[in-house]
């Protein structure tokens, strides 16, 4: 398309022109700024003429869900000053962002807003079950159902993640549960037990049916079998550990990957079958090769065997184990039978994302002081290599903090896009206290969403652009907006959980669910709805705005998996299998809940205080600063 060629010729041209600022390193900045008001022209780029003014476009906002017509209110009047210049227009009354996101958020509203978000995934979830089920997924717009491409082998987008196992209805389980809804929890699960095998000739990747599969159905038993029943009686007459069960039969039809392997980290791929094909690629990712160690170690201390704990953890290690001595970074690609890093990029996105996470959530749940670590390790090598911009995400001049793609030896900038699953991070940096790093990123994010309605696959922020232009119904920004929700009670993250809301419904519906944007400038859409939708980005928004749900009261306390499966802290999980099992082991010791914060020093749960509560989390400034970053000519460039 012309427009392609165009943006890529923008793109080089401003590379070129730059080359000297790369070379000089971080020092220097790692993006232009531009402070582009609606009150004048626009800065002038590569030499070009300056552009027209453009303004700040404000969403749409409560109206419509209070029964009132959209407003078309814009906002960015006036010239901007750079961060550290206070003015004071920017903190009066007359602050556009002020406006729109402080203050309480009506209760009316957010009990409407609950009820769409059930009403999502009802939409989903019922369409899913009328024209799909029980084939893996559905196809939203043509009303059908939709499993492994048989035809084509090499279609890993679609044969790694359906197995033929019926899979959104069983990624969906607990999302049913956590919406109180047991009648259809209780019928689904029995559906599950009654029609679903893993004795099939379909292969898959052992990462997706790991967090996908074995994860909902671990997460099922818990909520079954918890005497205290939160949600409701989501007991089942006669249940017999059938889900348990069915994990463990997935779990032993994944341990080929295991075997076989000189380094102990796992083939991509098995055959659920035959085990791992013939000709197997000895190449993965280290997330998906790192990130099995929550549900394998959830079932094996639910069962009392240590084996499915002991090879995830030992892929853990191993690949802790070929980390740089310089960075202490992590590429993401690895060969499985040499070690050796066939793909030197470490960043935070697609390749090593639930690496890090499953560290910290590893540790959460079993109490394991070498997890805790290996992620506080982890942490800082980040927080020294990847992170761009200011110290301070709330003081100071600089460009707003962001989290780029280096080479893993030497830290060097490998290039300028940052990918949507990096959303998942701010969420992360909340269960460790480091809020108000959070707090920064999680805006990046958003405003690049609010400049879409969706968050395109890989966004170059060099070019200011989308890289990668589909959106597939991903969770990771709701995600994170629900956790901060959590952590601040600002009602700042309420706002952004409407807009998220109204986005899906604006531009993924479709006649019998919700589909994968193909083009998130042009809005065109794909014939795919993935189980992660159900799972995950209707649930996180459901809880966001259901204030009264059993998660959110004392006295419950739970965990996430990286597919969004629910998993109470129970102290089963704490009791270690190693010792008995494994005297070779060294033993691990074991840190109590409230030592978290002592070990990470960088940690601080009180650093956003209670006065700020109903005040931006984010000053106006910066959140106008990002903003005008992502107001460029390129939209003007597409449909020119």
């Amino acid at each position: 398309m012309q427009w392609r060629s165009l943006v890529l010729a923008l793109l080089a041209l401003r590379l070129a022109g730059q080359a000297l600022l790369w070379l000089a390193g971080p020092s220097l900045g790692f993006y232009q700024q531009r402070f582009s008001g609606c009150g004048g022209a626009g800065a002038a780029r590569d030499g070009a003429a300056p552009s027209p003014p453009r303004c700040l476009r404000v969403a749409p906002h409560w109206a419509a869900f209070l029964g009132r017509a959209w407003g078309d209110g814009s906002g960015g009047g006036g010239s901007s000053s750079p961060p550290g210049e206070k003015e004071e227009e920017e903190e009066g009354d007359g602050d556009e962002y002020e406006q729109r996101y402080s203050g309480a958020f009506p209760a009316q509203l957010r009990a409407q807003l609950r009820d769409a978000a059930r009403g999502m995934f009802s939409f989903g979830y019922d369409n899913y079950m009328a024209h799909a089920f029980p084939q893996d997924e559905l196809n939203p717009i043509d009303c059908r159902g939709r499993g492994p491409d048989r035809e084509d082998p090499s279609n890993l987008n679609i044969n790694d993640v359906l197995g033929n196992y019926s899979l959104t209805l069983i990624d969906a389980l607990d999302t049913l549960a956590v919406m109180g809804n047991s009648s259809e929890f209780q019928k689904a699960v029995k559906l599950v037990i009654d029609t679903v095998s893993f004795d099939t000739d379909s292969t898959v990747q052992v990462f997706e049916a790991t967090i996908r599969v074995l994860g909902s159905l671990l997460s099922a038993h818990i909520i079954i079998t918890d005497a205290r029943q939160p949600f409701g009686d989501m007991s089942i007459k006669g249940y017999d550990n059938e889900l348990l069960h069915m994990a463990r039969d997935l779990a032993v039809r994944l341990l080929p990957a295991f075997e076989n392997t000189k380094t102990g980290i796992p083939y991509p791929r098995v055959n659920l079958r035959t085990g791992v094909p013939s000709g197997s690629n000895n190449e993965t990712c280290t997330a998906g090769a790192g990130s099995l160690l929550v549900e394998f170690g959830i079932l094996s201390r639910l069962l009392g065997d240590s084996t499915f704990e002991w090879v995830a953890r030992r892929a853990v290690k191993a690949l802790w184990g070929l980390r740089s001595n310089d960075t202490g970074l992590l590429g993401n690609v690895v060969n499985i039978q040499t070690g050796h890093w066939v793909g030197k990029q470490s960043g935070l996105g697609a390749g090593l994302d639930s690496f890090y996470e499953y560290l910290l959530k590893s540790y959460i749940l079993f109490g394991e002081k070498e997890d805790l670590e290996m992620f506080n390790d982890a942490y800082w090598s980040i927080q020294n290599y990847l992170r761009r911009g200011r110290e301070a995400c709330n003081e100071g001049e600089g460009d707003p903090p962001l989290y780029v793609n280096v080479n893993m030896f030497s830290g060097q900038l490998m290039n300028t896009w940052i990918d949507s699953l990096q959303a998942f991070f701010p969420g992360l940096q909340v269960l460790i206290g480091d809020v108000e790093d959070a707090i920064c990123l999680h805006a990046f994010y958003y405003a690049i969403w609010k400049r879409y309605g969706a968050l395109p696959e890989r966004y170059n922020w060099q070019l200011q652009a989308p890289d990668v232009l589909f959106y597939p119904l991903r969770p990771e920004l709701i995600e994170s907006t629900y956790l901060l929700y959590q952590a601040t009670k600002n009602p700042f993250y309420l706002h952004v959980g409407m807009d998220i809301l109204q986005s899906l419904e604006k531009y993924t519906k479709a006649k019998c669910g919700y589909a994968t944007l193909h083009h998130v400038i042009e809005k065109s859409k794909e014939d795919r709805m993935e189980s992660f939708f159900l799972s995950e980005t209707c649930k996180y928004l459901y809880l966001l705005f259901d204030e009264e749900n059993p998660v959110h009261k004392s006295g419950n306390r739970y965990m996430f998996t990286t597919e969004g499966h629910i998993v109470s802290l129970d102290k089963r999980l704490r009791v270690s299998l190693w010792e008995d099992n494994f005297p070779e082991e060294k033993k691990m010791e074991k840190l109590k809940p409230n030592e978290l914060r002592a070990v990470n020093s960088t940690s601080n749960c009180n650093r956003v205080p209670d006065e700020r509560r109903y005040l931006l989390p984010l000053k106006s400034v910066y959140m106008r600063q990002i903003d005008q970053m992502m107001e460029t000519e390129i939209e003007e460039i597409v449909f020119s």
